[in-house]
């Protein structure tokens, strides 16, 4: 184990990578919960996505430990299990198991670019501008998911009074109910648990939360001799099913949907590699996973030859695995930052992470007890860290700020990842052409933004 692991190498030990093993997991612990309750909200199986999630969470993180051998975990991704089900099932009119078809298109398409050079001229291309606002945008996005599941925002009422169909203008709830008092006391946990630097601050708020719930009748517990249950067979209701009629088999059956299907599988790509190399480089610098010489590998050479190229395949092979089983895009977890901050440097972090999650199987019935208003709070909390990237931009610069922020802007109140994004590119490709800096534009950036602008087009002459 040291020497297929290289400990001494990277400076560990089997106790050190156990612990960070453990901590990495119960710091992402609740996707398990939070999963599942986005996911259903499409009209999957909450049981069958509960299982999936531990399964594509397994699979991924094992194949990060074992192939790549470094210290992340892998599941499904916060903010793209919500653009799967608020944008492409409720916006765009897709079944789920098209927007699985898409996510497992979107796998390929990553293990594609990952093995070529594309990937690095993708990478290259992004301003690091966009990249910042588009991951904390995301974490915006997410966040008023959260307020709205935890029955913060109440709906209906605008500033004059006016209520009849209007349900865009929210204000907040006067806290007379007990979902959203449960959520505020789970709000509470979480960041005084955060603040007190308790690793598993996230999944403390969501059981606590949860027992709060049970005596306020928010949820009922189900009967003893179902609380423990295996549901391993639920997973039968979303595995596969993209294969089927609806799946691929209608996918691009109507023409008026493949330009939307191509634009959601574009921003499914984008999202989850800018996640997945921002988690990397921004964990692995300081830490010395990554070090100049692995990034620099990475740029200049073809085929695996540096640990974050591994990673990066690892990355792409589980979403597609993930699609298979019924989930949404997995990326690796930026929560594995608290794995690698007690000490986790090789992929038995991964290993004993990924065994944490297959020890959850048994117990689908007691998770799903756990109400919205239990893991709304993580959703919020989850916004909160994203909202990090935000820093690295120059707002005192229009040229940059005016594109991040549009991106922002659009994500959130528009409600729709994929059009921030194409709001971002278009107005820096705008910025850039006015200042006299067209040159300075990466072509794959003018492909991308004539895409979303076709797109745009389209929706305004109904054609979609």
């Amino acid at each position: 184990m040291d020497k297929f692991f290289k400990f001494k190498e990277s400076g560990t030990n089997y106790r050190t990578e156990t612990v960070a093993g453990i901590t990495t997991f119960f710091t992402m612990a609740y996707i398990i919960f939070v999963n599942p309750g986005i996911l259903s909200a499409s009209g999957m199986s909450w049981d069958g996505v509960f299982v999936a999630t531990i399964i594509a969470t397994v699979v991924g993180t094992l194949i990060m430990g074992l192939v790549a051998n470094v210290p992340y975990a892998v599941a499904p991704g916060m903010g793209l299990n919500a653009f799967f089900t608020y944008t492409v099932c409720f916006g765009l009119g897709f079944v789920w198991q098209e927007a699985l078809a898409m996510v497992f298109i979107c796998g390929l398409i990553n293990i594609l670019i990952t093995v070529t050079k594309i990937r690095k001229v993708i990478i290259k291309a992004i301003p690091r501008s966009l990249q910042l606002a588009i991951g904390g945008s995301i974490g915006l996005f997410i966040a008023y998911i959260g307020l709205k599941n935890a029955g913060f925002l109440v709906y209906g009422v605008t500033s004059e009074g006016v209520t009849a169909g209007v349900d865009i203008v929210p204000e907040l709830a006067h806290f007379n109910d007990r979902g959203a008092i449960v959520a505020l006391i789970g709000l509470f946990i979480i960041i005084i648990l955060m603040f007190m630097k308790v690793k598993a601050a996230m999944l403390i708020g969501i059981i606590a939360a949860t027992i709060v719930a049970i005596p306020l009748g928010v949820v009922s517990l189900p009967p003893a001799n179902e609380l423990f249950s295996n549901r391993m067979g639920a997973v039968g209701d979303v595995a596969f099913s993209i294969f089927g009629n609806p799946g691929f088999g209608s996918l691009f059956s109507d023409s008026s949907k493949i330009l939307p299907a191509l634009l959601v599988i574009f921003a499914f790509s984008l999202t989850d590699t800018f996640d997945t190399v921002g988690t990397f480089i921004g964990t692995g610098r300081k830490t010395g996973i990554f070090d100049d010489k692995d990034e620099k590998a990475l740029s200049e050479s073809s085929g695996f030859k540096s640990k974050m190229d591994k990673a990066l395949f690892a990355d792409a092979i589980a979403t597609s695995i993930g699609a298979l089983a019924g989930t949404s895009n997995t990326t690796t977890y930026i929560e594995s930052a608290s794995g690698i901050n007690v000490g986790g440097r090789t992929g038995f972090t991964s290993v004993v992470t990924a065994g944490m999650f297959l020890l959850c199987l048994p117990f689908a019935a007691l998770f799903g007890i756990v109400p919205a208003q239990a893991t709304a709070p993580a959703l919020i909390v989850v916004g909160i860290l994203m909202a990090d990237s935000f820093a690295g931009i120059k707002w005192g610069e229009l040229e940059e700020a005016a594109p991040a922020f549009l991106t922002v802007l659009i994500m959130a109140f528009a409600y729709n990842i994929s059009y921030g994004i194409a709001a971002g590119f278009i107005f820096y490709c705008v910025a850039k052409i006015v200042k006299g800096k067209a040159k300075d534009v990466h072509p794959v950036i003018y492909v991308s933004t004539a895409l979303f602008v076709i797109n745009f087009i389209v929706l305004a002459l109904g054609i979609i």
